[in-house]
């Protein structure tokens, strides 16, 4: 497997398991939230490799709902 497709499939599994975590509403929103942010650096790497640029912009604006569920999640 390559460094590219490796950084694709696990950056794909965090997301899967972001969403599950954050729709099981089970107080583990915020490790759902440091999920889909270390999917969108995941996937952002992959999509940098493969010269996918509007994937590694959508990248960005995951990384912030990340940052800003766990913010959100203490206040």
């Amino acid at each position: 497997m390559s460094k590219g497709k490796a950084f694709e499939w696990m950056g794909v599994v965090t997301a899967i398991a972001y969403s599950l975590l954050v729709a099981s509403n089970t107080g583990l929103e915020f490790i759902g939230f440091t999920l889909l942010l270390l999917s969108s650096f995941l996937i952002g790497i992959w999509a940098y490799l493969g010269k996918h640029r509007g994937i590694l912009f959508l990248q960005f604006f995951y990384a912030t709902a990340g940052i800003i569920g766990m913010i959100r999640w203490y206040n």
